[in-house]
């Protein structure tokens, strides 16, 4: 699996260079899964469930989106992960394969000593009934695309513009929060990463976005070596 960290880029240019890596791996069996790393700028997403009367405040840019579930803010301090993977050459369900996400952010913030859970019949990571990150996904040919998002440093006021899934915003929380100080974002990329690793039982490697371009504009598969 080839990580790409996209660094802090629009959220229209995220969700482009997701749509052609699904669209090269349904059009080449042997295209590799990848998983991309991203901030945001302030944005609001609607997925396919979406209910227009949880957008609370229209002061930021709102896309609509394939994903699964309802009304999130995605912004500066939150890390967002994209995996675009085959479900069928890895035998899973949608819900196994959200099942897998919950658990590699509940073993990244084990990390921590942050004791994360999952709540029955609700979607995300929890931890003491605030809900520290959220996922929503979406299928094409059985490719993943959208993913997950852990507030890492986040400014949790931004989502009192939104009812995040229908939920009051002070449902929403942080690991700045829940640690008193602020995180090092890239330790939190380190822990996600060591984590996807294991519970994907998936050896990474990683290209640059400078690469990853040129690749999608050639139009050349490259290889995980």
């Amino acid at each position: 699996m080839i990580v790409c960290d996209l660094g802090y880029i629009e959220y229209a240019k995220a969700w482009e260079i997701q749509k052609a890596l699904v669209a090269k791996k349904a059009n080449d069996s042997g295209f590799p899964d990848y998983l991309l790393l991203v901030e945001h700028p302030h944005v609001i997403t609607l997925g396919r469930k979406g209910n227009t009367e949880n957008v609370l405040e229209w002061s930021l840019p709102v896309y609509h989106i394939e994903r699964g579930g309802d009304v999130t803010y995605h912004g500066p301090g939150q890390l967002v992960a994209y995996p675009i993977i085959d479900l069928t050459k890895r035998t899973l369900t949608l819900k196994g394969y959200v099942r897998m996400l919950e658990e590699l952010v509940i073993q990244a913030l084990n990390q921590f000593d942050i004791q994360a859970q999952r709540i029955e019949g609700q979607t995300g990571v929890w931890v003491s009934g605030k809900k520290v990150a959220s996922i929503g996904v979406a299928v094409d040919h059985w490719i993943t695309f959208h993913g997950l998002a852990l507030n890492v440093n986040t400014d949790l006021s931004y989502f009192y513009k939104i009812r995040p899934c229908g939920y009051s915003p002070s449902v929403m929380t942080s690991l700045e929060v829940l640690l008193g100080k602020k995180v090092d974002m890239e330790r939190v990329k380190h822990a996600l990463l060591q984590a996807f690793s294991k519970v994907f039982d998936a050896e990474l490697s990683s290209i640059g976005l400078q690469e990853l371009t040129e690749l999608l504009q050639k139009g050349v598969t490259l290889k995980n070596e």
